[in-house]
């Protein structure tokens, strides 16, 4: 376990600005969180991790959690996370976050306890760890950043690849019949009855930022109520692993991956939510609607059962 020490004690919440007698000369629009160091990043130029990482600091500030609060982090682009989370940290084997935030959690039930993973560290070597993690209704949080390929190795296949998407181990794109389909992971999990809250954001747009920071903060909460494991993903972008500009992957992302894995709740149980199916999402449409979206990632419509409405 390892903390990065910084100079002065972590303050558990930041200090107000102002007072009613005094207050502040100027809104603030935008400060660092105090729990995300003050350092150069390592992430690739347009990499969406730094975004998740300070919504993951801004959510623990504001719940007030910080001084017990234990990162897992994995094998992959993430696991650079605990150089920037001002947090006690493990780091565990490639796919084994689950299986050792359960060890944490389970030895220290007053800590809260997270992993913050990628989708070729959770959805390929860490699939049945985190499987069994959601079937046992673990008390943990689960951070899933999906960025659609293997980013720290060359840019390979992932199991979250789209159909047809172009990497260094399909280079004439994903070929279903031969490779497989992509793993809608969060739509799974839900399923078990273990899972007390799985929701799917994304950082395409400043909107869809904050519902996701929504997100991350319903799944602490969940956390803290003890009703079961909870699980955020987030569809991120991997521009040097797309081969396209930081600009570029964002439409990407906002256009192609958005329609393959659709935004939303899917289930919180605690409010009674339960097998949720977010509505597909895609560009808005001539006639001012939403046009219609891929059936699921890489599923050929032909392929595809009947559209489930979306849930009030």
């Amino acid at each position: 376990m390892t903390m990065k020490p910084e100079v002065g004690p972590l303050p558990l919440r930041r200090p107000a600005t102002g007072t009613p007698d005094a207050p502040a000369a100027a809104r603030t629009i935008y400060r660092r969180p105090i729990l995300l160091s003050a350092q150069p990043t390592s992430y690739c130029p347009g990499c969406g991790h730094g975004i998740v990482h300070r919504l993951i600091a801004e959510v623990l500030e504001e719940l007030g959690v910080a001084d017990r609060t234990i990162l897992v982090g994995s094998v992959g682009c993430a696991v650079f996370a605990y150089d920037y989370l001002r947090l006690d940290a493990v780091e565990s084997p490639h796919g084994r976050a689950a299986a050792v935030a359960t060890g944490v959690k389970r030895y220290r039930p007053d800590r809260v306890v997270f992993t913050y993973q990628g989708d070729g560290d959770l959805a390929a070597i860490g699939t049945a760890e985190i499987v069994h993690a959601a079937a046992r209704g673990e008390r943990i949080t689960v951070i899933f950043v999906n960025n659609g390929i293997y980013g720290m190795t060359g840019g390979q296949m992932a199991p979250t690849t789209l159909a047809g998407q172009k990497t260094t181990s399909s280079p004439l794109g994903r070929d279903t019949r031969t490779q497989g389909y992509p793993l809608p992971v969060t739509e799974l999990l839900s399923l078990l009855p273990g899972v007390a809250y799985a929701a799917r954001g994304c950082i395409a747009e400043p909107g869809l930022i904050g519902k996701t920071k929504a997100m991350i903060r319903r799944a602490f909460d969940v956390q803290l109520e003890d009703t079961g494991l909870s699980i955020v993903e987030v569809l991120s972008t991997c521009p040097v692993g797309w081969g396209m500009t930081p600009t570029e992957s964002m439409q990407r992302l906002e256009s192609e991956v958005m329609g393959a894995y659709p935004v939303g709740l899917f289930v919180d149980r605690a409010k009674g939510v339960g097998q949720a199916m977010p509505a597909p999402v895609g560009r808005a449409s001539p006639a001012g609607g939403c046009a219609a979206a891929a059936p699921g990632p890489g599923v050929p419509a032909k392929e595809a059962g009947p559209a489930r409405p979306a849930e009030a």
